[in-house]
């Protein structure tokens, strides 16, 4: 089986690299940057499950039995701890991430995580919770019915079937943001434009794009990864519109060979910059060979489309593969 497989992926390999185009496409900034700065910032906040159908927390989890017992103590009514019984209400973690530049009102989604012993979280409702930031400052109100993407059944015998995970969901839009982040966004002369991936060449191409669209002397790079813009006169007040502009300037990204096998999925991904040298392979029953065989290109008027000023020169290097029987043992002939 591990052979079948080992040349099922050398044979992929082989035809993604003829399949590839010799020359990268172009992309936005937008596709391989990002503005240093705009960013979402995490939130995090403990709240309470409840009208769950018996698959909550056990009465043993305290955490959960003093939570309820405090929630109705600030709602007037005074019951003891020992009295509370959670099997309908789940404690759990609410998570979210606040989007830059949110308005208050603004909408978005929470997740919530059981951190008790609850079984599922379906069919419940979250209560009110406020969402903090790292300072401790509260940014978000979440409350709203729980969506679950998984389910799990049991019978009395022990039997239990699963699917995905039951005690973690999402309230969509169950968030509200009730606090927003300051920025200094529009009093900002000079941004900083952040590659996912850092690599010169591609900094100096879209330092040499920019300065080419926008004018020159607008972006320099500082290493790598991260480029300094200044806003011109010509978009004086108006950064948003610079950063637009500058977005959806195009470059070529350059890149480096990489091969990424998944031996799961039987994927192969090939970049166009990998080669195949001359090699013979044995594997199995299959032998693979690969040589290079020069080809001599002509000058005109032999040449079906002769460039100008051409002469008789060697073209490049053409593969060739063969498939054998497979033999005691192998060795690269002579390329």
């Amino acid at each position: 089986m591990k052979a079948k497989t080992c040349v099922w992926f050398f044979f992929c390999f082989l035809f993604l690299g003829s399949c590839l185009c010799n020359t990268a496409m172009a992309v936005r900034l937008k596709e391989i940057s990002s503005i240093e700065g705009v960013r979402s910032n995490p939130l995090v906040g403990y709240g309470l499950v409840i009208g769950l159908q018996g698959t909550g927390d056990q009465n043993n989890t305290q955490f959960t039995v003093h939570s309820l017992a405090n929630m109705l103590q600030r709602m007037g009514i005074r019951v003891p701890p020992e009295a509370v019984k959670v099997k309908n209400v789940a404690a759990v973690m609410v998570t979210a991430q606040l989007p830059a530049f949110a308005r208050q009102g603004q909408n978005l989604d929470v997740q919530v995580a059981s951190i008790g012993d609850a079984k599922s979280l379906q069919g419940g409702t979250l209560l009110l919770t406020p969402l903090h930031g790292p300072d401790g400052q509260v940014y978000v109100l979440a409350q709203g019915a729980v969506s679950v993407g998984g389910f799990s059944f049991g019978g009395a015998s022990g039997g239990r079937v699963q699917q995905n995970h039951p005690t973690v969901g999402m309230v969509p839009n169950g968030g509200t943001v009730e606090r927003e982040v300051r920025s200094s966004f529009g009093q900002k002369d000079i941004f900083r434009l952040v590659l996912h991936q850092e690599d010169f060449t591609t900094a100096q191409r879209a330092v040499k794009a920019l300065n080419s669209r926008l004018g020159p002397g607008v972006a320099r790079s500082i290493d790598g990864r991260t480029l300094e813009l200044v806003v011109p006169s010509g978009f004086e007040g108006r950064q948003a519109e610079f950063l637009a502009a500058a977005e959806a300037v195009e470059i070529q990204p350059d890149a480096s060979g990489k091969v990424i096998l998944d031996e799961r999925t039987g994927t192969v991904i090939m970049g166009e910059r990998v080669r195949i040298d001359p090699v013979a392979i044995a594997q199995g029953g299959l032998t693979v060979i690969i040589k290079e065989t020069p080809e001599v290109v002509p000058a005109a008027p032999f040449s079906p489309r002769p460039p100008q000023g051409a002469q008789p020169s060697s073209g490049p290097p053409q593969g060739r593969t063969w498939l054998q029987e497979a033999r005691p043992w192998w060795r690269p002939e002579a390329m």
